[in-house]
């Protein structure tokens, strides 16, 4: 099938490269010329682990291509998918659909026969029926159908996530349309994962209802941690027990500095303003934001408890800045809150992280940037890890405690333990919820 894929940012340029790998020829579409020119030229402008091999293997297969002209890339087009962006609007918390409605009216000005228009951003239920008034509006003669497909993509494993999916979700309103978006992941059915067709405000509220539960559990064990640390329990056995338990589940029960991202963030705020909206208050999200919010003030605390009450003059090595490992992406990272806050305390900070610097150059202001922890702990007062990307599960413990003026740890991820710490000569280790 011929595909126009509308944005290139994280969700649109990996979807598109995954539906040129199942043989459909697709087209991506931005309006910035610098990331056309990037993609043109092979290079990858987010980091996403295999990516730039895939997109190299369908641009020579002659099935992917990048484009600026909009109106070129609809042309002909069976589906059009939009996957720009829905930041969170200044203000109110609600998702800014600024450039999906600017983006669903080009794409109706540019169509010329029938296609189905696929929502592929996440977007507050009812939005796809707002689409479809738009496009009508900016276009009456053009014949159409919305459709809905919200994304479940883990950065950093994306690609898996695109081809072995635990669900693939189409919101449509007419048969037609479940019939082009049946045909678009034919080689996901004929593999049996599961994809379940529905109306389109049920599958716009899958995804919110999704993230906003898996916000929760990470929420949950973090509160547990809290009180874990009061009473002399270690939240990494309790987190065992509980997920063992086949109704609860083993993911998303890892204590650490609180969740971010592009998508938790967002999507809980989205949705308590959906809830308000509608006079139906999502009581157990609001406490959900508030309490992330809390966790990581928390850890600054507990970093400032390591440096004797006081940031000013000391020196800390923090490894890890992304939101998570495997990617790039700094969005709502704890980093974003726990560094600045070292910095304004008067800390000397040196970074070490794969692949942070990109964005979070210009987001941490006053750090240094190195690309050894060793070095970055050299006569050092305090080492944070806060992003547990494999470089920091294996490291000397022993030869980082001896780089530094004062040997100690605040591992915000719990990867290391108390008792490791000790043998390898650090005076102070700790964790969270242990």
């Amino acid at each position: 099938m011929r595909i126009t894929m509308i944005g290139t940012g994280y969700v649109g340029l990996v979807s598109g490269v995954c539906f040129s790998d199942f043989g459909h020829d697709v087209i991506c579409v931005d309006k910035d010329p610098r990331k056309i020119e990037m993609l043109n030229a092979g290079q990858v402008p987010i980091y996403e682990p295999g990516l730039d091999v895939l997109m190299a293997k369908n641009v020579d297969a002659g099935r992917l291509s990048f484009t600026t002209d909009l109106t070129s890339a609809v042309d002909g087009a069976e589906a059009v998918f939009i996957a720009v962006g829905t930041p969170t609007r200044r203000g109110d918390g609600h998702a800014d659909l600024t450039y999906v409605m600017a983006a669903a009216e080009d794409v109706a000005r540019a169509l010329t026969g029938y296609a189905v228009i696929v929502t592929k951003s996440t977007v507050p239920v009812g939005t796809n029926r707002k689409v479809k008034q738009a496009m009508a509006k900016a276009n009456p003669a053009v014949e159409f159908d919305v459709a809905s497909n919200p994304e479940f993509l883990r950065e950093g494993a994306a690609i898996d996530d695109f081809m072995r999916p635990d669900r693939v979700v189409v919101g449509v309103q007419t048969e037609r349309a479940g019939d082009v978006m049946a045909e678009i992941y034919r080689p996901l059915f004929l593999r049996d994962f599961p994809i379940i067709t529905t109306d389109l405000e049920s599958a716009e509220m899958i995804k919110y209802a999704a993230n906003a539960f898996l916000a929760t559990k990470i929420t949950f064990i973090n509160e547990i941690a809290a009180l874990c640390e009061r009473v002399g329990a270690d939240v990494k056995e309790v987190s065992k027990g509980m997920g063992m338990d086949g109704r609860i589940g083993n993911k998303f029960l890892h204590a650490g500095p609180g969740y971010g991202g592009s998508c938790f963030p967002k999507d809980t705020q989205a949705l308590a303003r959906i809830g308000q909206d509608h006079a139906v208050p999502q009581s157990i999200v609001e406490t959900v934001i508030r309490v992330n919010d809390g966790v990581k003030l928390r850890m600054i605390e507990k970093l400032r408890d390591l440096c004797d009450g006081s940031f000013n003059g000391k020196t800390i090595a923090v490894l890890g800045v992304t939101f998570k490992p495997n990617t790039d992406d700094m969005r709502d990272a704890p980093s974003l809150t726990i560094v600045p806050a070292l910095v304004g305390g008067g800390a000397r900070v040196r970074v070490v992280d794969p692949q942070g610097e990109r964005e979070g150059a210009a987001l941490l202001p006053g750090v240094s940037w190195l690309h050894d922890p060793y070095k970055a702990a050299n006569n050092a007062d305090l080492v944070v890890i806060l992003t547990e990307w494999n470089e920091f599960r294996a490291l000397d413990l022993a030869k980082l405690a001896k780089k530094m003026t004062t040997a100690r740890m605040a591992d915000l991820r719990n990867i290391y333990s108390a008792r490791d710490a000790k043998r390898a000569g650090f005076d102070q280790y700790v964790a969270v919820g242990r």
